[in-house]
């Protein structure tokens, strides 16, 4: 479960990627796989995959202990081993790092 704090927080990657609605099923397909692979890796905390009702987006959240485990991880072979297939089901991928600033609940 993600964990969304502005006191002692982990690296937060989101990313997210432009696909064609027609082949959005197939791109979550690889990235849940890839998830199920990361799920293994030292410093793994959570991945939660989003897509757009419109089929045009999926956002990839995911928080790791540390930054250096975490390009270790995307670096493995066996994470790698569908990128090119992952590619041909995507149009434009954005990857950025990020830091909570604010966390606003309902207090419940």
């Amino acid at each position: 479960m993600p964990h969304i704090r502005t006191d002692n927080q982990p690296v937060t990657q989101i990313t997210i990627v432009d696909s064609e609605p027609d082949k959005q099923a197939e791109a979550l397909s690889v990235m849940t796989e890839r998830a199920r692979f990361m799920t293994r890796q030292p410093g793994f905390i959570s991945i939660s995959l989003h897509r757009s009702l419109d089929g045009r987006r999926i956002v990839n959240y995911v928080q790791w202990q540390n930054r250096d485990l975490l390009r270790l991880a995307h670096q493995s072979p066996e994470f790698r081993k569908e990128w090119r297939h992952f590619d041909q089901l995507t149009d434009e991928i954005y990857p950025n790092l990020y830091e909570v600033v604010q966390v606003v609940d309902s207090g419940q």
